[in-house]
């Protein structure tokens, strides 16, 4: 672990928060045209820096990773201590690489979205404060230094989210998504306290180096304790079950924002944290069950509701959602290197996904709605081109990105003897079928067809539908060709504008991420089909230096051994990745039946299926339980108890009876001295009399 070479780590977050500084401060005297000079300046140098740094680090010898730089002792008080420095491994290289080159992308698209925006320089600041707390969180040394990052992106997230404040549903979303993450975040709070409690610091390397001797818990004992505490932390920030509600209402900021919360930051936050702990969670068995479970569900759970999603940006959240289940679910099976490779090929297509979704709704002039979308290959074909990409890429069709990964946690989840099992296997094989048709399902309505003009009267729910606070209307007759009349070609629905491509500056950061989306799985190719999995090798010091310990205890060996049956395990493997890419084909065939083919079909399945819909369109009603359990009641016993009660019946009642009081007893002092002469000796009698009578009672006794 020696800190030489110095790298200077600290710069890579610094510079986007110079940047962020001059925007926050200066920018609102600035032309629009250096708010974003400045901004991309010092995205893009943080990208450049990280570069050299990934150079650097490859000259590294073995014994050197982890780099380590301490910049000074950070709080020292008694046994406990935290030293304040930067922390690079394998993980967190590939983790930089993302954050920086990712988020460089979008900023470079914001500059194009964001044009007739105002609050231009605002959003720019906010965009490069999110770069620094999500980098900070990365390359922290500590739990504590991440705990920064985590809280700062926190924050980030609820200014970008409520960006356009006067609009209440905005604002109600910004609150909800902070509010939300509090949750998690005070999970977090605790597993960190029993840290110390137990090595006394929060520095990587020693809580790992206390981990390693530690026997493996099949009970719950505090390694299993702060793991579960860990995770439920984790939970919130990577939007899963059941803090997740949080993630579908964010759309409600600017596009960019979101590619940027669901592709390179904040909801990566949670997976990046279990994964940089999987020290701990190796020793802690029940916790990683915990973790695979939540994902399983989360992952199938988001995936249908995202079926019937009419808003072209919630199904990208709940996709999100879904994607993010996938991942936790490979670290829940002990596949860390897969879910950080799913994490990074996901960043890819999701960020185009959601740039290309604001590319659609840029050339629509703020349409979000895909039933009023429909015939926009041709009017926007490198929209149209880049986002077809990301879709085989999500939907897992090789060889896309989105296969490679996809397959590898799948491999795991059914492969592993230990962590596995073939239900966890099935509930994902499931996830595929359903995200390859919700994504086509967005693909057809988006780009083939006829264009479709938006008849507000003509959207009747199901009888007895009830929506949840931002949701669409239901998606019957959505393509049915009854309630939509076809708007001129080359034209939009609304207004008569001219459907247009967006400009280079937004195209650009599309075509850069569709050859990303589409090559990026290429680094993880697995034996079975011809490659060396060269992701998993490069990442396997970070996983395998953590793990022994628990493996040894297990009786595993250090290394995989070759088997006999080597090649019936390639086999299973590769007739796994052929029913998963078989399940893909099955759902981009249902989605062209019922939205290109068959267009009315959608409608007659809702209305024979009514209450299966109406519990999908409504997404369970899971906002509505946590309204009548929880938000409600507290919100009422706040008023009625905390403020009726404590506050005006107690502490008021108080402070006013004192004043109350004081103002009779002196108003009673005052008639007393009135000033005149016939009232003063009237009082002298009377106290006089009153002395005589009491000592007249005192004699008598």
């Amino acid at each position: 672990m020696n800190p030489s070479p110095n790298f200077n780590l600290w710069l890579i977050p610094i510079l986007p928060l110079i940047g962020s500084a001059i925007n926050g401060i200066f920018g609102k005297r600035f032309a629009r045209s250096l708010v974003a000079t400045v901004a991309l300046v010092f995205s893009g140098a943080a990208f450049v820096y990280a570069l050299w740094v990934t150079a650097q680090f490859s000259s590294l010898p073995q014994a050197s990773i982890p780099h380590i730089e301490r910049l000074f002792v950070w709080i020292q008080a008694g046994n406990f201590s935290v030293d304040y420095g930067f922390y690079l491994d394998q993980l967190s290289l590939v983790m930089l690489l993302v954050v920086t080159g990712v988020g460089f992308v979008i900023h470079i698209y914001s500059v194009g979205y964001m044009a007739e925006e105002g609050g231009y320089y605002r959003f720019f600041s906010y965009l490069n404060l999110f770069l620094f707390f999500m980098l900070t969180l990365v390359l922290a040394h500590s739990y504590l230094l991440m705990f920064v990052g985590w809280e700062g992106v926190g924050l980030a997230s609820y200014l970008l989210i409520g960006f356009f404040f006067l609009k209440q549903s905005a604002a109600q979303a910004g609150k909800k998504a902070f509010i939300t993450n509090r949750v998690g975040d005070f999970a977090f709070l605790l597993g960190m306290f029993l840290l110390i409690r137990q090595f006394g610091t929060l520095d990587y390397d020693k809580v790992f180096r206390g981990i390693a001797p530690m026997p493996v818990e099949h009970s719950l004992g505090f390694l299993t304790i702060t793991a579960l505490l860990m995770m439920f932390g984790a939970c919130g920030k990577s939007a899963q079950i059941p803090l997740y509600v949080w993630l579908p209402d964010a759309m409600e900021g600017p596009t960019p924002v979101s590619a940027l919360i669901h592709a390179a930051t904040m909801v990566t936050a949670g997976v990046y944290m279990i994964a940089r702990s999987n020290s701990l969670f190796m020793h802690a068995p029940i916790a990683m069950g915990v973790v695979a479970v939540i994902g399983a569900l989360t992952a199938i759970f988001a995936a249908s509701i995202g079926l019937v999603q009419n808003d072209i940006k919630r199904v990208l959240a709940y996709s999100t959602v879904s994607q993010l289940g996938y991942m936790f679910l490979a670290c829940g099976v002990a596949a860390f290197s897969a879910g950080i490779f799913h994490l990074m090929t996901h960043a890819f297509f999701k960020a185009l996904l959601f740039l290309a979704a604001g590319s659609v709704i840029h050339g629509l002039g703020g349409e979000q709605d895909m039933r009023h979308m429909g015939g926009l290959r041709k009017l926007i074909p490198w929209t149209f081109w880049t986002m077809t990409v990301a879709t085989f890429a999500i939907s897992g069709f090789p060889p896309l990105s989105g296969f490679f990964s996809k397959d590898e946690i799948l491999w795991k989840a059914f492969s592993d003897a230990q962590h596995g099992s073939w239900i966890l296997w099935l509930v994902g094989l499931i996830t595929a079928g359903m995200t390859s048709f919700y994504m086509f399902r967005l693909w057809f309505m988006t780009f083939f067809g006829e264009r479709r003009q938006p008849v507000h009267d003509a959207h009747q729910e199901p009888t007895g539908a009830v929506h949840a606070p931002g949701t669409a209307p239901a998606d019957v007759g959505h393509q049915s060709g009854v309630a939509h009349s076809a708007a001129a070609p080359g034209h939009s629905a609304h207004g008569g504008g001219h459907v247009h491509e967006s400009p280079w500056i937004m195209l650009g950061p599309l075509v850069v991420l569709a050859i990303g989306a589409f090559v990026m799985g290429w680094v993880g190719i697995p034996e079975a089909l011809g490659g060396h999995n060269n992701f998993d090798q490069f990442l396997s010091p970070v996983f395998h230096t953590s793990s022994e310990p628990a493996r040894a205890l297990e009786n595993f060996p250090a290394e995989p051994q070759k088997t006999e049956n080597a090649g019936e395990e390639k086999g299973l493997e590769l007739a796994l990745a052929g029913t998963s890419v078989g399940v893909a084909v099955l759902g981009f065939l249902l989605a062209w039946q019922f939205y290109y083919r068959r267009p009315e079909l959608p409608q007659r399945i809702a209305a024979s299926m009514s209450g299966a819909y109406r519990t999908l369109i409504n997404k369970y009603w899971v906002d509505e339980a946590y309204y009548a359990t929880l938000i409600n009641p507290i919100v009422d016993g706040s008023r009625t108890v905390l403020w009726r009660g404590v506050d005006v019946g107690v502490i008021d009642a108080m402070v006013n009876g004192a004043g109350t009081t004081s103002k009779e007893a002196s108003g009673v002092t005052r008639r007393m001295q009135s000033g005149s002469i016939r009232s003063y000796a009237g009082w002298v009698a009377l106290g006089a009399a009153a002395v005589v009578a009491f000592m007249i009672w005192a004699g008598t006794r």
